[in-house]
């Protein structure tokens, strides 16, 4: 059964931590008919309520929600952009950080609120309005000042260019596809890996040094096809399937450039990434330029974010500290495109020091 991802939404409080307490809640996760617009359908919800309940929090509290899976659905909860450091056990994306809580079963997230505060809850804009958000969050800072720098990374150990945007799978033989073309169907890919889940959840197994079979840390940090990515698409819309991840050292400086294509028409791309917040150094229209375009970043007083849009038929680059060790997911917040694969993940391995490790998995950790 397809996992179910249910996203919460977390309001974090500033306060001493000297005041740092427990908050416990309980989640029941069930389907429940409502009517809208005249049409009647089951959707998930949480405690019967739709929208789901606030989990309220303060610097420092350590967070305690107990999910009971009442569904019929697998399913898990991610809390958008609390950034879970060293507990990717309670970040929740189904197959990346936890097998999913089955029907009748239950599991406790349990994640400490560390230097964050606010509504952690993404409002993303209409489709035709990429012109302009562009021009508007271009011109975007930070509150850095000398005294209170804004931290961005000034020199950079990793560099990646991922491409990211929709291709094509050929329809099985005798298989009725809804493509683009009858013989074909939609597929999405980063560096033209469609990312495939596996049966096991890659934090369980990079945890245990039992990778093999599971995923492989071969993703290409560059096309490994270069083309014009903007322009007129190549003939061969195909991409291939893998379960590829990129592996980073503890406290690597990393830069990454996110092209968008124009396979199959160009689109904006919100992307987010779990586990971290970066910084947005640069943005801009048509094809990447790395001979001239990192001269126009900006390294002092970016945006600090988790989820970015990739413009249609242009780029962002990112800039972030690989310090939080464990398994991280990224991926298109369009559900369709990342059902379609564009989605992919990261390892950041232990540091040497005590706090630079991953805790160990709560006994309760949902078995696949």
């Amino acid at each position: 059964m397809a996992a179910v991802l249910v996203a919460a939404m977390v309001v974090v409080l500033s306060v001493s931590v000297a005041e740092s307490a427990t908050v416990e809640y309980q989640f029941d996760v069930a389907t429940m008919n409502v009517t809208r617009l005249c049409g009647s359908k089951s959707i998930v919800v949480v405690n019967g309520q739709f929208p789901g309940p606030t989990v309220s929090a303060r610097e420092g509290d350590l967070v305690v929600v107990r999910v009971v899976n009442k569904a019929q659905y697998n399913m898990s909860i991610h809390w958008h952009g609390v950034r879970q450091l060293r507990s990717g056990w309670a970040d929740g994306p189904a197959y990346i950080t936890q097998c999913p809580i089955q029907p009748g079963q239950s599991y406790v997230y349990k994640f400490t609120i560390t230097g964050q505060r606010g509504t952690l809850w993404p409002t993303l804009p209409q489709i035709n309005d990429t012109s302009f958000v562009s021009n508007y969050t271009a011109k975007l800072r930070s509150l850095a000042t000398e005294e209170y720098p804004a931290g961005v990374p000034q020199e950079v150990d990793r560099r990646f260019f991922f491409t990211v945007g929709l291709g094509t799978h050929p329809c099985a033989v005798n298989g009725t596809c809804q493509g683009p073309t009858n013989d074909s169907r939609f597929a999405a890919a980063v560096n033209n890996v469609s990312f495939v889940l596996p049966t096991t959840a890659l934090l369980q197994s990079h945890y245990t040094g039992m990778s093999s079979g599971v995923y492989s840390s071969n993703f290409p940090a560059v096309p490994q096809s270069p083309f014009n990515y903007t322009g007129t698409p190549p003939n061969n819309t195909n991409v291939s399937n893998g379960t590829r991840l990129v592996v980073l050292s503890y406290g690597d400086a990393v830069e990454l450039v996110m092209q968008g294509t124009s396979i199959l028409g160009a689109e904006s791309h919100p992307f987010h990434l779990h586990g971290f917040n970066f910084f947005v150094v640069g943005q801009g229209f048509g094809n990447f330029d790395p001979a001239k375009d990192p001269a126009k970043y900006n390294l002092v007083d970016p945006v600090e974010r988790n989820t970015v849009g990739v413009p249609a038929a242009g780029w962002v680059a990112i800039r972030f500290r690989a310090d939080n060790p464990g398994v991280w997911f990224m991926h298109c917040h369009l559900e369709v495109h990342v059902s379609w694969g564009l989605k992919m993940a990261w390892v950041v391995q232990d540091g040497s020091l005590p706090n630079q490790k991953l805790l160990p998995p709560p006994s309760d950790l949902p078995k696949c």
